[in-house]
């Protein structure tokens, strides 16, 4: 059983060394008794340089302590093993299995929960005999994914971040905001004859989903066509949607894959599939199952995932800091950061313990960003003189995608991309004094770099199962509910609300300020 938080020997030990953090602005305090070369972290084939991270080796032994004493690793394959960890003890909550890991733990002969990867194999077999199909008929050079949450969020960030892996004249465009202009927006800009879409829904009730959906089905029967032939559904078995006179083909989701978790499920695969084909696809799944094997690691040393959390937390926690900055140095990467906002914030934005007790400390923080070098020339400036201290994840890469670059003042594009993250990072630790307060840098400002070859469907897998195990551990480590979102259900209830108040009213001459009013007073 894992220890108590804050009365584990660890916790307060952690504590205790945040008093006198290490000084990053020290001299020498970064190239002194070899601590750059020593404070990197090999996982999957991925780096973590963390030597700009105000941590020391007595912090680091406590990371380890933690793991260890809060079981964080047993845990971990607890849930990869589909131990029921979905739920608050003592009180109504979904009560399911945590198996977004079974969706790519397809490549073994024992995988570490047999059922769950067994559906999970026979979704991809259903996908790949469909794309044969269209690909032999030669005809679909469009798909329109209509979902919402992480039915969007994570398809879309991982189909931009592989755009130059697709199959050439394929595209995939992505329906999510309810707002009519959206849809008017993607709907002008396609042939339909030649576009899929995509209804991604996993109860077939999504309010949001169901009115795009209709938006979209009206354009094609305005245009002569029948959407059964053109539609195609993701969602639970027996749900609403799963009915084959409305869709050519119905894929399915399962209860133990939480939404936004789903990219390697068909949530995500569809899409990806449509525009990569299957076997970029599979190394997309590889690359995710390779991390998550090496997410079991015992050794915090060795396992990024479980190092980034613990940094995480002594940043948050034990230093204080409110906001983690997600900085890609990859164009392709633009809209990461927005998956990982809903990943993060939706799964640890709680306040309630798995016991059903108030969480005694903070618990996730505030996650946000944009790519590198735009966010230079935007929010930087606060990065580095700001009276706020943001922690900083910066990701790069040695290589680029399309191996198209030039050589300009004696180095490449590519380079001077690297050159900006490395610089970041050392400017953000080391500071600068200046007898001109306005040009001085505080410095003291902790971040971590992870560096990949190139992003590629492979380092893109790893690249998100990495941080979808690191929000978990973090979870674990906090003792709340990662997998459940009830945040999100008092403002659908209210909207319910607001909209039954419409119907009742719109052909009064009600105002809105009016209606909000009669709502609150019911």
């Amino acid at each position: 059983m894992s220890a108590d938080l804050i009365n584990s020997s660890s916790w307060k030990k952690m504590q205790t060394l945040a008093q006198s953090p290490f000084d990053l602005t020290a001299e020498a305090a970064l190239s002194s008794s070899g601590r750059i070369a020593r404070m990197i972290c090999h996982t999957a084939g991925l780096r973590l340089l963390y030597a700009t991270q105000r941590v020391d080796a007595d912090v680091l032994n406590v990371f380890q302590e933690f793991a260890d004493e809060h079981s964080l690793i047993h845990r971990y394959q607890e849930m990869r093993k589909g131990k029921v960890l979905n739920k608050i003890k003592g009180w109504e909550s979904e009560n399911r299995q945590v198996l977004h890991t079974s969706s790519r733990d397809i490549f073994v002969s024992t995988p570490k929960e047999p059922h769950s990867a067994g559906q999970a194999r026979v979704e991809l077999e259903k996908l790949d005999d469909f794309l044969n199909e269209i690909n032999q008929q030669g005809r679909y050079t469009t798909l329109i994914n209509v979902g919402i949450g992480g039915s969007d969020l994570g398809p879309r960030a991982v189909y931009e971040a592989l755009k130059a892996y697709n199959i050439q004249g394929r595209e995939v465009r992505f329906l999510a905001n309810v707002d009519p202009d959206d849809a008017a927006a993607i709907l002008s800009s396609v042939d339909l004859t030649r576009t899929l879409v995509v209804v991604v829904s996993k109860s077939g009730t999504t309010l949001e989903t169901l009115t795009n959906e209709q938006l979209v089905r009206a354009r094609y029967i305005e245009a002569g066509l029948d959407p059964a032939q053109h539609f195609v559904a993701v969602t639970g078995s027996g749900s609403p949607m799963d009915n084959p006179t409305s869709y050519l083909r119905s894929f399915y989701m399962y209860d133990y894959i939480g939404g936004r978790y789903s990219v390697t499920s068909m949530v995500g695969c569809l899409a990806l599939g449509f525009a990569l084909g299957m076997d970029k696809l599979r190394a997309f799944l590889r690359g995710a199952n390779e991390m998550d094997e090496a997410c079991e690691n015992p050794s915090v040393a060795d396992n990024m995932a479980l190092l980034l959390a613990l940094l995480g937390i002594w940043n948050h926690n034990s230093l204080g800091y409110p906001t983690l900055a997600v900085l890609p140095y990859s164009q392709g990467l633009h809209r990461f950061t927005a998956h990982l906002q809903q990943c993060d914030m939706e799964s640890n934005g709680k306040s309630v313990t798995i016991n059903g007790s108030p969480a005694p400390i903070k618990t996730g923080p505030i996650v946000w960003g944009e790519p590198g070098t735009n966010g230079q020339h935007a929010f930087y400036q606060l990065l580095h003189q700001g009276t706020e201290v943001v922690p900083a994840e910066f990701i790069g890469f040695l290589e680029n995608q399309y191996e198209m670059d030039i050589v300009f003042n004696n180095t490449t594009s590519q380079q001077k991309l690297l050159a900006n993250v490395l610089a970041q990072a050392v400017a953000l630790a080391t500071g600068r004094v200046h007898e001109n307060p306005n040009k001085c840098f505080m410095g003291n400002r902790p971040s971590s770099i992870i560096l990949g070859d190139r992003l590629d469907p492979l380092n893109m897998g790893r690249l998100l199962a990495l941080y979808e195990a690191k929000i978990v551990y973090q979870g674990f480590s906090w003792k709340i509910n990662s997998f459940d979102q009830e945040g999100v259900e008092l403002g659908k209830i209210l909207a319910s609300r607001f909209l039954d108040h419409m119907i009742d009213t719109q052909k009064s001459s009600t105002s809105v300020e009016g209606q909000f009013l009669d709502v609150l007073e019911k």
